[in-house]
């Protein structure tokens, strides 16, 4: 027997594609809360795999689509770190493009030319909707070639009408379609312009999008557009739907459930980003019990089997409480920079640089209280207040009961301290109650209502600490002068 010969060599196996995912907003709105959980789902895909995250802006509906809507989507995405690859594509720009592949489809046979009027189609739809049957196109001019002269038509496309396809989403499972559902859609219209359904293919094909993750709402869409891709003979991209966020009570999100757009979460209710992308991330996708995730964990653990088939609830409470999480873990001088303009408004004059040490200083106690923005700049307020600071119902009322002379008491104390630290105040302190025989929050809480101008706040040791001995005794003797003056008129 002969010396075996060796095997021929293997051709080397294609490296994997590069993972591209898109984003590819209508700008009719601002950005919208389901719309940002997408987005962040295309990014942490492509990161998790080192591939790309783009973004396209759908605009071809020119009467919906307007220049505010395009910032306000781009302002919101980068407010949340949305950080897409690359120039935004603008969808209206590429309509040449568009059109080119529509008469590619025509010339190869994929396409026709289709000139029924709007009337013989409204007709149609008339004698459908009678017969109580689906409202398709019924594909009269599918095989025709005795076009009239000088007449407007659409170009649709030739779909398949035997057998079924079948899409393995990654999200959904397998989902089956019988070819005889799908109409032989729009791709031209009379005047030129290319439809949605067409754009969207040939955009994400020259994108090189391969993995295309959107909202369950656009499922039925996905077997038509997969029609026109094999049409192409294009690469089909591995399609992920994801299940619509729903209100707390199971009804479709609306307003009243917190569907708004991203601007609303940071300007009106006072959201810090990293929270909301946080809370967004684990609605609908989760990985174990973890509840606090990073960008970088999301990213090394982020996978599509982890998004649920049913949909998530959006729970107002719950994104605050993770909100809260946040704001206490933050920088403090960043949310001085945050809180500052609201401030400044709050007050009626900007902030000097020694009022925003000040409030640097308090943050540690400040957003220990505070669950968003608008709460924690309305908490600290006090402290930057000019002298006399108002007082709410529930301060004036503890100084009233209280009386000038405990107060007068109170303040010859504290001003007795040689050392003006937060645990030699409060020593002092519970020495004067000691010695009026009554409980510290009795001494406390006036104490606190002179200070801060309200019945809650901070340590209030803490507080004395902060502001300092010659405003905390001044705003002390303006509590007295005050109660002094009322008992005066009274």
């Amino acid at each position: 027997m002969g010396a075996s010969q060796p095997a021929p060599p293997q051709a080397a196996a294609p490296p994997p594609a590069r993972v591209v995912t898109r984003f590819a907003p209508s700008p009719t709105g601002f950005l919208h809360i389901g719309g940002a959980r997408t987005a962040l789902f295309n990014l942490l895909f492509a990161r998790h795999h080192g591939g790309d995250f783009r973004l396209r802006i759908e605009d071809t509906d020119r009467a919906r689509s307007t220049e505010p809507a395009i910032a306000a989507i781009l302002d919101g995405m980068t407010w949340l770190g949305l950080d897409w690859d690359g120039e935004v594509v603008y969808q209206f720009a590429r309509a040449a493009r568009h059109a080119e592949v529509a008469h590619q489809l025509l010339a190869a046979g994929h396409a026709y030319r289709c000139y029924a009027t709007p009337q013989e189609l409204e007709a149609l739809r008339e004698a459908q909707r009678a017969a109580k049957q689906p409202m398709r196109y019924d594909g009269r001019w599918r095989d025709r070639t005795d076009f009239p002269n000088d007449q407007p038509y659409v170009i649709r496309l030739k779909a398949p009408r035997d057998g079924s396809v079948t899409i393995d989403d990654l999200v959904q499972g397998p989902v089956t379609v019988a070819n005889a559902e799908l109409d032989d859609m729009v791709l031209l219209r009379s005047d030129g312009t290319p439809t949605y359904m067409l754009a969207v293919v040939v955009d994400d094909h020259d994108m090189g999008v391969t993995h295309v993750i959107r909202g369950d709402d656009h499922l039925n869409n996905a077997f038509r557009q997969l029609a026109l891709i094999r049409a192409m003979g294009w690469q089909e991209p591995a399609y992920a739907h994801i299940p619509l966020i729903h209100g707390s009570d199971g009804a479709k999100l609306s307003k009243r459930h917190g569907a708004l757009g991203v601007d609303a979460y940071r300007d009106e209710m006072g959201l810090l980003p990293e929270a909301v992308e946080n809370y967004l991330l684990r609605l609908g996708w989760g990985h174990g019990d973890d509840e606090i995730i990073s960008r970088a964990q999301a990213i090394q653990w982020f996978d599509l089997a982890g998004v649920g088939r049913g949909p998530a609830r959006f729970d107002m409470k719950k994104l605050e409480s993770v909100n809260g999480h946040y704001l206490r873990a933050a920088d403090d001088a960043r949310l001085v920079a945050l809180i500052a303009p609201a401030m400044a408004t709050a007050l009626g004059r900007g902030l000097t640089d020694a009022g925003r040490d000040l409030l640097r200083r308090s943050m540690s106690e400040l957003k220990k209280r505070a669950s968003n923005l608008n709460d924690l700049a309305s908490g600290s307020l006090f402290l930057l207040r000019s002298r006399p600071i108002p007082m709410d119902d529930a301060a004036a009322k503890l100084l009233a009961s209280a009386g000038a002379a405990l107060l007068q008491a109170a303040r010859d104390t504290l001003a007795g301290t040689s050392e003006w630290t937060a645990p030699a105040l409060e020593h002092e302190a519970r020495g004067l109650a000691e010695a009026r025989a009554v409980k510290l929050g009795q001494v406390a809480q006036p104490l606190r209502a002179a200070i801060t101008g309200a019945a809650q706040s901070p340590g209030l040791f803490d507080v004395l600490a902060l502001l300092g001995r010659d405003e905390s005794l001044g705003r002390i003797d303006d509590a007295i002068a005050h109660l002094q003056q009322e008992r005066a008129t009274a």
